[in-house]
């Protein structure tokens, strides 16, 4: 039989009872959100300086009581909670203020609000390469696309697989560039002693549904440079319409939006911080016991953090190399462990400067951003075979267990090693 269309032995197959895809919400979170409305206010933002009370600019007590918790746990000086960490990300550049005659370079193998967040301003994103052991930027490709236009770089922690954020700072204090991190995926992920997020100069977390701990929907960010983080708040809450009150004239330029995070939805994500380190560690033991598991296997390696560092693997992902598997393709590969219960999925997203946004250049009308005359004379190009190492890990390395983004059991991890032996058995006989 081809090895294309492998099947594995008729019969049951290895799994067959259901996954149970836990979010880790208990009472805790039950009391929190009743907490939060019993007070009688699921909001107490003001888009006004000095409003009456109990609305207030910064938000209620819940909000400002989980960037109180998120500061103490993070170790950053200051944190601006946000409705999800897309608008942080948005946030994050307006902040810095980056804009129309700006390139900032992106990663290609993330999600793509990574690549949109500076053009909402105006700034161009470039594509650099990733490493294949981490998925996180190259420092070696971020040089290379290094130009006089670059202002910014935003570091994505793929996975939750911190990036090498100390060659990284080398690169942006050499070339006078901001950092935005994004660890949306990388709760408690250390380098060092240090969080993720920590290093350059924004930070942003998320609290989506699908993360490691989450309140639906939801984001932090974290700095330590408080001029960043009052530009922050602006950005969050309507800044144009409070700035002549609070008598900020520096930042009297400044846009505001509606990026503010209820007082339930605070209150839940309060409670999720609390259950953190007991999360990580029972998924570090479950991703432990799968590396062990496959360590036998040629054909599978498993993505690894750098020396140094701790990741925290908002997924396990992990490279298949057809060639030390019978030559088994990787669709026929992932349909044989589905057939036994175990779903797989093949890569991750496409290259984001594939997408139409990119290769039309046309974000909004007229073509711009790119068209505007600050950004005529940009270098950028979106051309397939520019990051390389992202169109293999796309198209023929990447296999990723879902499941593992929520809490299972050791049980579960032993199910899926099975039937790794037995699909790897069967397209090696």
């Amino acid at each position: 039989m081809s090895k294309d269309t492998l099947a594995i032995n008729g019969g049951t197959p290895l799994r067959t009872k259901p996954w149970q895809e836990s979010n880790a919400l208990g009472e805790e979170e039950k009391h929190a959100m009743l907490r939060a409305m019993e007070s009688g206010h699921l909001s107490l933002f003001q888009g006004a300086y000095k409003p009456a009370p109990p609305y207030n600019f910064l938000g209620g007590p819940e909000v400002q009581a989980l960037e109180n918790m998120a500061t103490e746990m993070t170790g950053a000086k200051y944190v601006v909670a946000m409705n999800s960490a897309t608008s942080g990300l948005y946030a994050a550049v307006g902040a810095l203020g980056l804009g129309y005659g700006d390139e900032v370079i992106v990663s290609p193998y993330t999600m793509s609000a990574c690549a949109v967040a500076p053009l909402i301003y105006g700034a161009i994103p470039v594509f650099a390469d990733i490493e294949e052991t981490t998925g996180c930027l190259d420092p070696v490709s971020i040089e290379k696309n290094i130009t006089k236009r670059t202002k910014g770089i935003l570091v994505v922690h793929q996975f939750g697989i911190p990036a090498n954020m100390k060659a990284i700072m080398q690169i942006a204090k050499k070339h006078h560039l901001k950092v935005i991190e994004d660890c949306a995926q990388a709760w408690g992920a250390t380098i060092g002693s240090q969080w993720v997020g920590t290093f350059g100069d924004i930070g942003v977390f998320s609290f989506n549904v699908h993360k490691t701990i989450q309140c639906g929907e939801g984001g932090l960010c974290i700095t330590n440079d408080e001029h960043l983080s009052l530009r922050l708040r602006m950005i969050r809450n309507h800044g144009e319409a409070v700035v002549e009150a609070a008598q900020y004239e520096e930042i009297a330029n400044i846009i505001g939006f509606n990026y503010r995070l209820t007082e339930p939805l605070a209150a839940v994500a309060q409670e999720q911080l609390k259950k953190l380190e007991s999360l990580n560690d029972a998924r570090l033991a479950m991703v432990k016991a799968l590396h062990a598991g496959v360590a036998k296997h040629r054909c599978l390696m498993p993505m690894q953090p750098n020396t140094g560092t701790q990741a925290t693997y908002y997924v396990c992902p992990m490279r298949y190399f057809a060639e030390h598997c019978g030559g088994t393709s990787r669709s026929a590969f992932t349909a044989a462990l589905k057939a036994e219960g175990i779903p797989f999925v093949e890569s991750y997203v496409k290259p984001l400067y594939e997408l139409p946004l990119f290769k039309t250049r046309t974000a909004f009308t007229k073509g711009y951003p790119w068209s505007a005359p600050e950004n005529k004379d940009s270098s950028a190009r979106y051309e397939t075979g520019m990051c390389p190492t992202a169109e293999r890990l796309f198209a023929k390395e990447m296999l990723l267990n879902m499941h593992l983004c929520h809490p299972q059991t050791v049980d579960d991890v032993t199910d899926i090693i099975a039937a790794i032996d037995k699909v790897v058995a069967a397209c090696t006989s």
